[in-house]
């Protein structure tokens, strides 16, 4: 156990709803749902809001706080704007006490205005790599959009979270630019994914140890203190393995439950056991910050 934290009071747990699936025709290295690797998964448009309500019912029953709506492609379109509006009603309109993420992509400050009006409380958007690695893992959009997305949300009124990607390639110092970068947003809460390799993926293999990964969950805690969550979520399972809740002695408080994107996760129920067995307390309730009470 790190000497810096103390095991966490409560785990925060949030649950991804994968809206659209496989769509998305930038060429970023690391991402399965881009057309042009063809990679062997799920590929659909968007889907139908019973189906958006209905897993954000198991969400809260399996004990997220959390519930992320997701969508392949480079941004936020009018159609897409509107869809993720309604299904944020519908969502709301179950008063299951979720706390509702959006993640699609680029975005103007009149989008998320739009989607903060139809219950949206947090907008994720990632910053995936350091800006000078970023060309290096894909060349359809610019680093530059994805900060300026971020800067957008704030102006927005909406809660940011943005994290970003370890494991493809990078040095150390562009994990810490990236991590410089997001502590400059001043975000709510700092997704961490480690890179889950695919074998139709240009990135081969996610070089990073275990020991590494737990070293940079406590990096990113120190750099970015006033952030309430510091989640784990893609690539835990594969990453950590039988450790994989040593990251709530890291620094991290909060993981994603269920299955990821494209990719599979342990069954909800399995994880809550086990933080339960070890002792740790699950978040029952969503926290507001102090601007929003």
């Amino acid at each position: 156990m790190s000497d810096k934290f103390e095991k966490t009071d409560e785990i925060f747990l949030c649950a991804i709803c994968n809206a659209e699936s496989g769509t998305c025709n930038e060429d970023c290295k690391f991402c399965t749902q881009s057309v042009r690797y063809k990679a062997d998964i799920q590929r659909y448009k968007l889907k139908e809001i019973e189906q958006i309500v209905k897993e954000a019912r198991i969400a809260r029953e399996n004990g997220a706080v959390g519930f992320c709506l997701v969508t392949a492609g480079l941004g936020l379109t009018d159609k897409k704007t509107k869809f993720i509006a309604q299904a944020a009603k519908a969502v709301k309109a179950e008063n299951l006490g979720l706390r509702l993420i959006a993640c699609n992509g680029t975005a103007s400050v009149e989008q998320l205005k739009e989607l903060k009006a139809a219950g949206v409380d947090n907008y994720n958007h990632n910053l995936e790599t350091s800006r000078d690695f970023y060309p290096s893992i894909c060349t359809t959009h610019p680093w530059d959009d994805r900060y300026q997305t971020c800067l957008n949300v704030k102006e927005a009124g909406l809660q940011l979270v943005c994290g970003g990607i370890f494991g493809m390639g990078e040095t150390q110092e562009d994990r810490i630019s990236m991590i410089k970068s997001i502590a400059s947003l001043d975000p709510m809460n700092v997704p961490l994914n480690f890179f889950h390799p695919n074998e139709a993926l240009p990135i081969v293999e996610n070089t990073i140890s275990r020991e590494e990964a737990f070293d940079l969950i406590t990096l990113a805690r120190e750099m970015i203190p006033n952030a309430h969550k510091i989640m784990v979520a893609g690539g835990r399972e594969l990453m950590f393995g039988d450790e994989q809740y040593e990251i709530f002695n890291r620094g991290a408080n909060a993981f994603v439950i269920g299955d990821y994107l494209t990719t599979a996760g342990k069954t909800p129920k399995d994880d809550v056991a086990a933080l339960e067995a070890q002792g740790f307390k699950i978040a029952k309730h969503v926290v507001k910050m102090a601007e929003e009470k």
